[in-house]
């Protein structure tokens, strides 16, 4: 006897809708309930209200049934239909809505209820995601992607495909029919070709069939409504991969290349290294870098044309086999590049814009790999050459990765040579240090794990190899400085600074420095070079002259000539740059002891041209034609006339130099000086006379100063009025500021040689010509020398003139002096008058020490009516600063004691005239007056517990 399977008696049953359930041809779909419903539906077939009600309340029927069934479901296999009355409610739903249908074939409403009942016992339960906030109305397609990608649907079980392959199949049909029916609703596609990416969708229906209708559907639908239909066309396609998802994908880039950077990031994503297609993504990368180099492309990821040039470079490092051509092919790609022609430049097309030419490069379908090399120096060296270490790395990595390591070593070479900035340089040399450690490595591990079939010569090979690897990382590391200073130079083939350093690289081999200054001289450009040109041309010479570095060669003057004499023809940027070559050049002729040369170099030097008239400073023209107004070149001449030359020699330099105006002060000082050694006194005064014309003051002060301190020196009083006429030129024009020392020159000249009374009329005239900051030492001087020849009694009207002329600060100091002066001679009440007057310019909180002067000299000599009025102007002198703005420069004086007054306010006594000595003395401790410990006269202690009986007792408010 035969046994039978469940899963046969099933597979017996299905199709459960095919053909279409009727009461004709299946028992199942009407019961003696649905009878009444069946006369309803007969009676009124155009109502749509009675068939949905009916679908409704069928559907609500066998859920009801579900809930209290207890019948056991059928094998897993068939998901939502394992129950038999799943089964029965899909024939019956089926019956329902294939009869609604025939009355109403363009309901959308009933279609898609349909559609997904029938997909419900199919697919399986759909999970509903929650989602958070809305979608955006037109995003783009990368960010639609990421979106649709989270929102795909997902179910719960599912139709086995095998043996429900016909509820499959029919469930498909019943989509076809209805999208004949309704075939511009997108809602209605959309469901269609979801059911393709269930994972229990029968294999011929999820692939080919699915492909085809995702093309029915772009063409059947309208434009605007393609892109619901690609998103899933896309995602579907890349669950699929393969040949499938570069189809699709290619198609969809000649709409919109927006997603080119995700389509390359799927070639290399599978996990399966059989599955990726490097060299399809480098290629797009490629052609994406292009576009956005020549702005027909703009990142969705806002990368710039080098960041997606970069992403290239990642790749061609990554797979350098699988994307780039080996050695042989490289070569001979560059040499059909050498010999194809550019193409012509300009639009070829007058019409309209000329596409791009055919580049194999771009195409991703051609199988041709891409010659990085050229790549590399055309897209990226070429364009963005201030990312050159990084190309240059990227390059070599490229070849070591193809085990080319020849290629990869003369790569880092030429990076190396071509970059132009440090930073590129130290990139690409910190990548070539790391290959050749890698190699050493590389053959120290095979020396230290050696093959036990490897002959003795294969290893001796190794080792010998390891010598020459070893070798050529030490000169590397040697190189560097060299290299880092090419680099430097390559940038700035000007910069004299480089070229010296490198001088000093060379150390001690003479001929890499004679050959290194040669390359300097020839290659810098004396208008762009930087400090110091002149220099460099120096220290040649000085180097043929030593003879080498160490000086150990004879020395070779006539070479070391040689380069002065270019070095002089040479358009340098300052004259005072030629003019110390022509300097260096003659010490250098008076260290060999060659005298007569040097000044005949010298006399080369400052020949003078016919038209003087040339402006020192006008830069337009060469430096050789401004020279022989330089004032260091003729300085040196100078030096050297006097030195090695004759009197007359040195006389006619210093003319030359004052007939060009170009002398300073301190040239006029050293020729009189010159004259004045020599013995020629009268010219030397003359010397100074053409200085005092020439200059103004302040300069000519300088002069004056010398001329006259030389001339009383040599005359003395044998030529007074000579004297005194000079003193007289020099302070017709002399400033305030300058004239103090000539008035005390002049006034000690009469003092010396002439009458006292003129030397009292100079300094008088002193005090009134001199600065305001330097009157009241004139006054002073004055005032000493009136005392001193006339006595005492001759210095009031001098006193009273410097009180009337002084500033308010100086003149209190000065009536001080005065009163001073006036107690000496007795006269106390002119002495006290002289005190009120200056009162009016002291304010008691910040002059403390004029009031405490005076209160002093009221104890000794006064009475108490003058005190009591020596207070009483004190008291106003204070009401009066405290109303001007001096009261807050007063108070800021004052603060520093206000601590220590309020101590002593705390210890105060009772005493109110100690009381008011506190409050308008400063702050001073202790009475000025009324403290018998401060009088002068008594002496004695006072007690703690009492009163001073001879303290005077004096009202703060008496007249």
């Amino acid at each position: 006897m035969v046994s039978t399977s469940p899963i046969d008696v099933l597979r017996a049953e299905f199709p459960l809708t095919f053909p279409i359930p009727t009461p004709l041809n299946n028992s199942d779909v009407l019961t003696a309930r649905d009878a009444q419903r069946e006369e309803d539906l007969l009676r009124n077939p155009f109502s749509f209200r009675s068939w949905w009600i009916a679908i409704q309340a069928a559907n609500d029927s066998f859920n009801a049934r579900v809930k209290t069934s207890k019948e056991e479901p059928g094998p897993s296999v068939l998901g939502p239909l394992a129950h038999p009355l799943a089964r029965t409610a899909l024939k019956r739903l089926t019956y329902l809505y294939e009869s609604a249908l025939v009355h109403f074939p363009g309901s959308f409403k009933l279609w898609k209820a349909y559609l997904q009942a029938r997909a419900n016992y199919v697919l399986g339960p759909q999970v509903m995601k929650k989602r958070a906030g809305g979608k955006k109305k037109f995003p783009d397609m990368k960010d639609a992607l990421e979106e649709e990608k989270e929102d795909l649907e997902e179910w719960t079980g599912g139709l086995d495909p095998i043996v429900g392959w016909e509820e499959w199949k029919t469930l498909v049909a019943t989509f076809e029919r209805a999208l004949m029916w309704l075939p511009k609703l997108p809602r209605l596609w959309l469901m269609y070709l979801s059911i393709f990416s269930h994972p229990q969708c029968p294999t011929i229906l999820s692939h080919t069939h699915a492909r085809r209708t995702y093309d029915r559907a772009l063409r059947t639908l309208p434009p605007s409504l393609h892109g619901r239909i690609w998103v899933r066309y896309l995602l579907w396609a890349e669950s699929r991969g393969g040949a499938t998802m570069v189809a699709v994908y290619r198609r969809y880039l000649a709409l919109d290349p927006g997603i080119t950077e995700h389509y390359s990031s799927l070639l290399l994503s599978p996990e399966e290294p059989e599955r990726r297609r490097p060299l399809e993504a480098a290629k797009l990368y490629l052609a994406l870098a292009r576009k956005a180099a020549r702005g027909e492309y703009t990142s969705p990821e806002g990368k710039s044309p080098y960041q997606l040039l970069g992403d290239w470079l990642d790749i061609v490092e990554k797979r350098a086999e699988e994307v780039g051509l080996d050695i042989e092919e490289t070569e001979a790609s560059n040499a059909a590049l050498k010999d194809k022609a550019d193409p012509p430049n300009g639009n070829a097309f007058p019409n309209g814009p000329a596409s791009p030419p055919y580049d194999e490069d771009e195409d991703q379908s051609s199988p041709r790999r891409l010659n990085i090399e050229h790549i590399v120096r055309k897209d990226g060296l070429n364009v963005y050459k201030d990312q050159a270490g990084r190309l240059w790395t990227g390059l070599a990595t490229y070849w070591t990765k193809r085990a080319e390591f020849d290629r990869a070593k003369a790569t880092f070479e030429a990076g190396m040579v071509d970059v132009l900035t440090i930073r590129d340089f130290t990139q690409i040399f910190d990548a070539y240090a790391e290959f050749s450690e890698s190699i050493i490595s590389a053959y120290m591990e095979s020396l230290a794990n050696p093959d036990e079939e490897e002959e003795e010569e294969e290893t001796a090979e190794t080792e010998r190899g390891l010598d020459v690897k070893m070798k050529e990382f030490e000169e590397l590391m040697d190189r560097r400085p060299f290299l880092v200073n090419d680099v430097l130079l390559r940038r700035n083939p000007n910069d004299v600074q480089e070229w010296e350093k490198r001088i000093a690289m060379w150390g001690d081999d003479d001929e890499k420095v004679a050959q290194t200054y040669t390359d300097a001289l020839s290659t810098i450009n004396p208008r762009k070079a930087t400090a110091n040109l002149h220099r460099l041309y120096i220290n040649f010479a000085k180097f043929y002259e030593e003879g080498g570095v160490k000086g150990e060669a004879e020395g070779d003057l006539e070479s070391a000539r040689k380069v002065l004499e270019k070095a002089t023809k040479v358009n340098l940027k300052a004259v005072e740059d030629l003019a110390e070559v022509w300097c260096e050049w003659a010490e250098m002729e008076i260290r060999r002891e060659n005298y007569d040369e040097a000044i005949r170099v010298m006399q080369r030097a400052i020949v003078i041209p016919k038209d003087t008239k040339v402006n020192y400073h006008d830069h337009s023209l060469p430096v050789q034609a401004r020279l022989f107004k330089s004032l260091k070149l003729w300085s040196f001449y100078i030096d050297l006339e006097e030195s090695l030359g004759t009197t007359e020699s040195a006389k006619t330099a210093y003319d030359r130099v004052l007939e060009l105006k170009i002398a300073n002060a301190q040239i006029i000082v050293n020729y009189a000086q010159f004259l004045e050694e020599n013995k020629y006194f009268e010219e030397s005064f003359k010397v100074y006379e053409r200085g005092v014309e020439l200059f103004t003051f302040p300069v000519s002060f300088e002069i004056w100063n010398i001329y006259l301190s030389k001339f009383t020196k040599r005359y003395g009083g044998t030529k007074l009025e000579r004297t005194r006429d000079l003193f007289e030129q020099a302070l017709e024009k002399c400033p305030p500021k300058s004239c103090k020392p000539i008035f005390l020159m002049y006034a000690k000249l009469e003092e010396d040689y002439g009458l006292a009374k003129r030397a009292m009329d100079i300094y008088d005239r002193g005090t009134g010509s001199v600065a305001d900051e330097d009157k009241f030492e004139m006054f002073t001087i004055y005032i000493t020398k009136a005392a001193s020849n006339f006595g005492l009694p001759a210095t009031r009207p001098i006193y009273q003139r410097a009180i009337e002329v002084l500033p308010d600060k100086q003149t209190a100091e000065m009536c001080l002096r005065f009163a001073t002066m006036e107690r000496k001679l007795g006269e106390i009440d002119r002495a006290r008058a002289i005190y009120a007057h200056a009162s009016q310019f002291c304010d008691p909180r910040v002059n403390a020490n004029f009031w405490a002067e005076w209160n002093a000299f009221e104890i000794e000599t006064g009475s108490e009516d003058t005190f009591r009025e020596m207070l009483r102007i004190k008291r106003s002198v204070q009401a009066q600063f405290n109303t001007e703005a001096s009261y807050i420069a007063a108070q800021m004086a004052s603060k520093k004691g206000e601590v220590k007054q309020a101590e002593a306010e705390s210890e105060m006594d009772v005493d109110p005239m100690a009381a008011m000595e506190r409050e308008v003395g400063g702050g001073k401790k202790g009475p000025a007056f009324v403290a018998a410990s401060s009088n002068p006269v008594a002496q004695k202690p006072r007690p703690e517990t009492e009163a001073n009986v001879e303290e005077i007792q004096i009202s703060d408010d008496e007249d």
